[in-house]
């Protein structure tokens, strides 16, 4: 699914009413009928319902929709925020048929004018939607103001009132607190931007039928990964295939006293279905994997606490170069030997690799590395270790050129791991992730996608599509996870046990 910017979506608006062809204010009608269905779904027509509309189109929508829910019986109250002289033609033509239904729509026009609102109401926020050009002010600043301080549910329409659909707000903006936003059609970039967490909560795409051909030819470098779409990615397997025809993955992890990171990723590699998996791991790592882990190879480094050495033990004969696919980095510490063997290893790779972790932090203290990874390796980042391989941002979205920046020159996919994870790619494209939840917040489970990553590399998988692929499978698992427990002790073996490939 496609992330288009306003300008973009005022063209589809646009095409739409064109191609199909249908008049501006029907298809409003249409987008109004949508958010109805969708909030009569959620909310009885007991629900004592507060409609607070703009000027412009957004407005427009509110008093359709308030229109449309008094049809039903809901009992509602509309409340016109009067922050400017003159209305657009849409708001006006609803407001002409929400007259016919309904005698009073109360005017806002100083704080004075502000109604209280009760506990158990629901606020519906149409005042400002996507045409926003600067920040909330005057009328329109007391009334978000007094909404947010409300103990009421919040709906917003589109998108909250005072949010930039794709810029930065300024940290002293105010902006609507939602605890719904019904957005139409696609998602605004705002939406998976972790500053705007607040000003987005819930937020559900409606389908209003725009032109899907405009959508489908408008460029864009911002997607967002829907089932279907990840489950497009998933390849069949031959009945006749065996374990050769998946591949040998070899993960290098663990050291003293995180085993369990080897423990995890391994797992995940198997769960996620890699033929045959070879685990390197310190010596005081062997007993542990092949006890826990005993459908994995063990292949012990010299060492006895840390990795240390490309070649593997005197009775192993593959070299890293020899497998289908290698990770790297879970649990492996930051000591000296094992930064030279890094520095050892990363040349002879021709395959692109998963890097995470230990490994990753290796790459930040030593930035000559970078230029040594083999072209569309997987880099799997946490935010403060993308900081450490960058630079500092000040914005999400200085934050998201740094990512598409840094994909582009060293030609690698980088997965900013988070809620709604974002993967770039080395062409400059974002996906970011529909799945997952907070419940993923808790140690081992950045393992856990190493070891899928892993897999899907060593499978055949295309290096964008096993990011796109194996971050979703990872925080779908989460979520069944959550449905059946709750995401608060969430473990990283519950999200392996969780994993399906179907």
């Amino acid at each position: 699914m496609k992330i288009l910017n306003i300008d973009q979506i005022r063209s589809l608006d646009q095409s739409t009413i064109q191609h199909e062809p249908i008049a501006p204010i029907n298809l409003m009608e249409r987008a109004a009928l949508t958010f109805v269905d969708w909030f009569v779904d959620r909310f009885t027509n007991k629900t004592s319902t507060k409609i607070f509309c703009g000027l412009g189109n957004n407005g427009g929508d509110g008093l359709a929709i308030a229109r449309l829910l008094l049809e039903r019986d809901y009992p509602i109250e509309v409340y016109v925020v009067r922050y400017a002289p003159r209305e657009s033609d849409d708001f006006i033509h609803n407001h002409r048929r929400l007259k016919l239904v309904i005698e009073n729509v109360h005017y806002i026009e100083s704080a004075n004018n502000i109604p209280s609102i009760r506990h158990n109401e629901v606020i519906i926020d149409a005042i400002l939607g996507s045409g926003l050009s600067g920040p909330a002010e005057g009328i329109v600043k007391d009334t978000i103001e007094a909404i947010n301080r409300a103990p009421a549910t919040v709906v917003s329409v589109d998108i909250a009132s005072g949010l930039y659909a794709d810029k930065a707000n300024a940290s002293n903006d105010v902006i609507i607190e939602p605890d719904y936003t019904v957005t139409f059609q696609l998602p605004k970039l705002a939406f998976v931007l972790p500053k705007n967490g607040r000003y987005v909560g819930d937020w559900q795409i409606v389908d209003i039928r725009l032109h899907k051909r405009y959508i489908d030819l408008a460029p864009t470098t911002y997607y967002f990964t829907q089932p279907d779409e990840a489950r497009l990615l998933l390849k069949k397997r031959d009945r006749f295939s065996n374990k050769g025809s998946f591949g040998h993955a070899l993960l290098m992890v663990g050291s003293y006293g995180k085993i369990g990171a080897a423990v995890l990723s391994a797992r995940a590699c198997l769960r996620s279905g890699v033929g045959l998996l070879t685990v390197q791991v310190p010596q005081c790592g062997y007993t542990v994997l092949q006890t826990i882990v005993p459908e994995a190879m063990c292949s012990p480094d010299r060492h006895q606490y840390i990795l240390t050495q490309i070649a593997q033990t005197e009775h192993e004969t593959l070299l890293p170069t020899d497998y289908s696919a290698v990770g790297i980095g879970p649990g492996i510490g930051k000591a000296p030997e094992t930064l030279v063997m890094l520095r050892e290893l990363l040349p002879t790779l021709k395959k692109p690799i998963v890097v995470d972790a230990d490994a990753l932090n290796l790459l930040s203290e030593n930035r000559e590395l970078l230029n040594q990874l083999p072209p569309n390796s997987i880099l799997t980042p946490h935010p403060k270790e993308f900081e450490r391989l960058t630079k500092k941002w000040t914005t999400d979205y200085q934050k998201l050129d740094i990512l598409r920046e840094f994909a582009q020159k060293y030609r690698v996919v980088v997965v900013l791991k988070g809620a709604y994870s974002a993967v770039a790619t080395p062409d400059g494209d974002v996906h970011f992730n529909s799945t997952g939840n907070p419940g993923l917040s808790s140690g081992g489970t950045g393992d856990v996608l190493t070891g899928i990553l892993t897999s899907l590399l060593a499978q055949g998988y295309d290096p964008v599509e096993a990011a796109v692929l194996g971050v979703f499978a990872h925080g779908l698992a989460g979520d069944r996870v959550a449905e059946q427990r709750g995401p608060i002790g969430m473990t990283a073996s519950d999200v392996i046990d969780a994993l399906r490939w179907e």
